[in-house]
């Protein structure tokens, strides 16, 4: 009984972003254990983790990046678009201008810096909803990707091929192939640009003024004002980053495809959506954490690899799954945010009789 106190005391005093973002670690190692268990095969391979990783270091970075936004209040639903103007730039850039690997990584800073301050001053600083002002970026970055190339080509460039044929291997965890050959385990460059944004970003919140500046100003915009931070300035850095990390995250995103396309990053805003909700970063503000995004990109995928290693390759049914759970962690977070104002006001309540 004194052990299921403590750890009930150890929950209500948890704050809500660590709460929620430990509930989707757990769901996703009780998911992942389960599929080891119950599907076996190929989850029993450390590699089947690291390509999960593989396939997804661009959504991390993307996902990174609306959750610093949704955290003050806001969304931005054109880093999809960005991704695929970056791509198809920087593809073009390479092969039809003769441009280098680092003028193509500027390349794509410079425009991801750009839709972040433009869209981040019209914010910020002229008060347009964030939905209107980043539904237009997304219409505009997808109108320039065709403008800036019609027809999807891979790249041919020998330094970029070079750079995207690079892996990192993994020592001691690889495994035995159909050959009885033993191949070692290895991650992409784009997973370790991605983990190394997430640990920058979880200091920069956990740490920083302008992280706390950002939950403040997401919790309660009027009580940010009277604590003396600059909303504004805090509202357009989260667009800023954001930007800055679209921009990021749609060069992974080249270096992971290799091609320039139109069609690139189709749906990428929404699971960028969806993967900082799983993670506990919530609509309304205030709330997030961004090793809950990482996990929350995971357990997306890793619903995904599940839903196909069942048979059913269908695409509806990795839609309707991806649906369920996002509705089951929406219903969670109310109930657990619901539970925890009952709490506070309780608590007030006593706290005036005391008095």
């Amino acid at each position: 009984m004194s052990q299921n106190k403590g750890l009930r005391r150890r929950i209500q005093n948890m704050s809500d972003t660590n709460l929620l973002s430990s509930i989707t670690v757990i769901v996703f190692i009780l998911m992942y254990l389960g599929a080891m268990m119950f599907l076996g095969k190929g989850f029993l391979k450390p590699q089947t983790l690291f390509n999960l990783m593989n396939a997804n270091a661009a959504l991390i970075i993307l996902s990174c990046g609306m959750s610093l936004v949704m955290i003050t209040g806001g969304i931005d639903i054109s880093v999809g678009g960005v991704t695929a103007l970056v791509s198809m730039s920087c593809a073009v850039f390479l092969d039809q201008k003769g441009g280098s690997v680092i003028g193509s990584l500027l390349l794509a800073l410079f425009i991801g810096l750009a839709f972040g301050v433009v869209q981040g001053y019209l914010v910020a600083y002229l008060d347009i909803q964030p939905f209107i002002v980043t539904l237009a970026g997304m219409f505009f970055a997808r109108g320039m990707t065709t403008i800036v190339n019609t027809n999807p080509f891979n790249v041919q460039n020998p330094s970029f091929v070079s750079l995207k044929d690079t892996r990192v291997t993994i020592p001691f965890l690889g495994s035995v192939n159909k050959r009885g050959e033993y191949v070692d385990a290895y991650i992409e460059l784009g997973v370790v640009v991605a983990l190394v944004i997430v640990a920058l970003l979880f200091v920069l919140l956990k740490w920083s003024k302008t992280g706390r500046n950002f939950y403040a100003v997401g919790g309660n915009r009027q009580s940010a004002l009277l604590l003396g931070i600059n909303v504004r300035r805090t509202v357009f850095l989260s667009h800023l980053f954001c930007g800055l990390l679209a921009g990021i995250g749609g060069f992974v995103y080249f270096l992971h495809v290799g091609s320039g396309s139109a069609s690139h990053a189709m749906g990428a805003e929404m699971n960028a959506i969806a993967s900082s909700i799983i993670g506990g970063t919530m609509l309304t503000g205030g709330v997030g954490n961004i090793i809950g995004t990482l996990f929350g990109v995971m357990s997306l995928a890793l619903i995904q690899n599940i839903v196909s290693s069942v048979g059913l390759d269908q695409a509806w049914w990795t839609g309707i799954t991806i649906a369920a759970m996002l509705c089951l962690f929406l219903i969670l977070q109310s109930i657990i945010i619901a539970r925890r104002k009952k709490a506070n006001a309780e608590a007030s309540m006593k706290g005036a009789k005391g008095t």
